[in-house]
């Protein structure tokens, strides 16, 4: 490294040099684990100590009240926060952590009604991905039979609760509705989502309140060891290579330490660098990090059974899944509006938004939480120093990713047109439609 550029990489004269972060026990906090335990934070000039939440709620309102400095969030928790969706707050994010990550299971009961309507390949093991529609007959009979369909999620602004809403609507399941004086989210539903902390998910299903449920990892590997349940399809299969968790700071705390800011996310991209980098060569590392108490503290084979390129469905049935875990690759930190808008419109289609809103309302709001200028500030010292390729970053992205048509029932998403989007939508919310007396009306 030249004179010229440690002087520069020297400058970052931080306002907080002491900070403390909060994260969820997930597979998917690696990037704030390895950046302590490689040093990244240290040479960034900052003291960082790491501290597992309860859950969402207390996680989110701790970086309100400023007990903690930022923390790893559901990538909707900023979002929904900002528009007064529970907790009022303005959060911002310059850091998305991860793609993907997560799966649905189901209870071995479940499963066995449900897989004589799954098909099988040449082998003998089910066609993936698994459609929901298999599961809407097995959901009718409960119904017959007088039984409520009980699923559990990890938050109601969790990517978990839209996936989940997602690959069921897709089968033609409704999962139900929020409205402005009832936010159970389970007008009209199908199936009845509620919310469930991720590590209390495999024993909810085992003692049988719940018939299935929404996770991040490493709780529906968690369900194949205890020989309890199926995960039935990973988020990747829903949407591939969506965007997962974030890095949230309050709005207050972003404009009042920009260096700090700064700093945190310049050392959350190399950590996310060193999970991925030569074919995550690291993972084998990584999960002997995150299966440390103060982390995941999991047990490492179950950590290992999705974060090493591999995911088991039935027992089994283990099957090549390379980017179940991406931290870095396909430009996975980059915080992209049109991800916001995603969230923004299923928010919209559950009725957690109450009313309309014009495309351009999306695009704001958006640009109001997502913060790619300063992730590019970052990265850009960090190519200054020698520590990241400039060819790794996307300079030129208005912030808008191309159509994507990666989703489970083929319906192309175009984060410029949400309306458009929400309209191809054969079940949820859309155009002036709201929920009034627990129905949906409007046109």
């Amino acid at each position: 490294m030249t004179a010229g550029v440690s002087a520069h990489a020297a400058a970052l004269d931080v306002e907080k040099d002491q900070l403390k972060l909060g994260f969820i026990k997930l597979t998917d906090m690696a990037p704030l684990a390895i950046a302590v335990e490689k040093g990244f934070f240290e040479d960034e000039g900052l003291s960082v100590t790491l501290e597992p939440q309860a859950n969402w709620k207390v996680l989110l309102d701790r970086v309100i009240s400023g007990e903690l400095d930022g923390a790893h969030m559901l990538a909707g928790q900023p979002l929904g926060a900002t528009i007064g969706f529970g907790t009022k707050a303005h959060i911002v994010t310059a850091f998305s952590m991860d793609l993907n990550g997560n799966g649905i299971t189901l209870s071995n009961d479940v499963w066995q009604k449900m897989k004589a309507n799954v098909p099988k390949g040449a082998d003998g093991k089910p066609v993936h991905p698994i459609k929901a529609d298999a599961l809407k007959p097995v959901i009718a009979q409960y119904k017959a039979d007088g039984k409520p369909f009980n699923m559990g999620m990890v938050f109601p602004v969790s990517t978990h609760n839209y996936e989940l809403r997602y690959w069921l609507a897709s089968g033609g399941i409704n999962p139900g509705f929020y409205s402005p004086t009832d936010v159970s989210g389970q007008i009209g539903a199908d199936a009845l989502l509620s919310v469930t902390p991720p590590p209390q998910m495999p024993a909810t299903l085992e003692a049988g309140t719940i018939y299935g449920y929404s996770v991040g990892e490493p709780w529906n590997q968690q369900a194949v060891v205890k020989g309890i349940g199926v995960p039935v399809i990973t988020d990747t299969e829903i949407w591939k290579n969506n965007p997962e968790k974030v890095f949230g700071v309050t709005d207050d705390w972003a404009k009042k330490n920009p260096k700090t800011h700064l700093a945190v996310v310049k050392a959350l991209i190399r950590a996310a660098q060193w999970l991925d980098e030569n074919n995550n060569a690291n993972r084998a590392e990584a999960v002997k990090i995150l299966a440390k108490p103060e982390y995941v503290g999991a047990d490492t084979k179950v950590i290992a059974n999705s974060m090493t390129g591999t995911f088991e469905y039935e027992k089994g049935d283990k099957r090549d899944v390379p980017d179940f875990n991406v931290f870095f690759r396909y430009n996975a930190n980059y915080p992209f509006y049109s991800d916001a808008v995603w969230y923004l419109t299923q928010m919209r289609r559950w009725g957690q938004i109450a009313e309309a809103k014009p495309d351009s309302w999306y695009d704001q709001t958006a640009r109001s939480v997502y913060k790619p200028d300063i992730f590019l500030q970052a990265a850009k010292l960090l190519v200054e120093e020698g520590k990241s390729k400039e060819a790794d970053f996307p300079w030129k992205s208005d912030g808008y990713k191309p159509v994507d048509n990666g989703f489970i029932d083929g319906i192309p998403y175009d984060g410029h047109k949400p309306n458009d989007y929400l309209a191809k939508q054969p079940i949820g919310l859309k155009g002036d439609q709201k929920i009034e007396g627990g129905q949906v009306v409007g046109g």
